[in-house]
């Protein structure tokens, strides 16, 4: 299993009520149920308001790095992360587990 982690900060000036981060809550919520790759799929906005933390984050889980692969080509993931360029940037982290 593969261990995918994506932490997002939003960019300055950019709010979570703005209605562009909204609809990418939105779109990354709903992936669970389009990608079949997706082993396990969370994903929630940060409760603390540290200056070091990020805003929103991404836990998930796919088989292999062939269905990480997939997953990052999949069209609906390609079109839920292109929102989130208008309005953020992002680290990530795949790991085995």
């Amino acid at each position: 299993m593969i261990r995918h982690l994506v932490l997002f900060k939003l960019n300055e000036g950019v709010e979570r009520d703005d209605p562009r981060v909204v609809a990418g809550d939105r779109a990354f919520r709903e992936l669970a149920g389009q990608i079949p790759e997706l082993e396990f799929w969370e994903c929630a906005w940060n409760i603390t308001d540290r200056p070091i933390a990020y805003d929103y984050a991404i836990n998930s889980a796919v088989a292999d790095e062939d269905a990480l692969k997939r997953y990052i080509e999949h069209p609906a993931h390609q079109a839920a992360a292109g929102q989130w360029r208008e309005f953020a940037s992002w680290v990530i982290a795949d790991y085995p587990f």
